[in-house]
């Protein structure tokens, strides 16, 4: 099978509407996402992740709502508590090299999963910016991962 260079979008259908709205504006339509059903007034920010994936070799691209470490990004695998993580986390466990978007800043960064010590300082400020996380982790029994997204030199 022939490598693709064009990334995939999320199977799920209103994952892969914004993150065809944000492609298409440039980050402009997108970047600030008020959820399937108007969840939050003053919208969440969300980012493109474009990951590598472990057993095909193919992009993936989807939208995640971000939070920022300094000069990272901070994503969380939480697929709303679902019991497996989300592919794009397998994805970038196995492959750390990923594309990032930002509104219309588009760079190559490294992926890695927060230490123990760090996700206790990130959790709740990502539960600050997407209060539902807190519920998506009483929904399951695995550790939902904190990733730190680090801009490539």
């Amino acid at each position: 099978m022939a490598k693709s260079t064009a990334p995939s979008l999320s199977p799920t259908n209103w994952v892969a509407d914004h993150t065809q709205r944000y492609l298409d504006s440039g980050g402009e339509n997108g970047h600030l996402w008020y959820g399937p059903n108007g969840e939050l007034s003053e919208g969440v920010p969300t980012l493109l992740l474009t990951t590598t994936g472990r057993r095909s070799g193919q992009p993936r691209r989807t939208a995640l709502i971000y939070g920022q470490d300094g000069g990272d990004y901070v994503i969380v695998a939480s697929v709303g508590g679902a019991p497996k993580h989300p592919l794009w986390y397998l994805n970038l466990t196995a492959d750390p090299a990923v594309t990032v978007q930002v509104g219309a800043d588009v760079f190559e960064a490294t992926a890695r999963v927060a230490t123990p010590d760090e996700k206790a300082r990130l959790w709740p400020r990502m539960v600050e910016v997407w209060p539902p996380y807190a519920d998506y982790q009483k929904r399951t029994d695995r550790d939902i991962p904190v990733v730190l997204l680090t801009r490539a030199s």
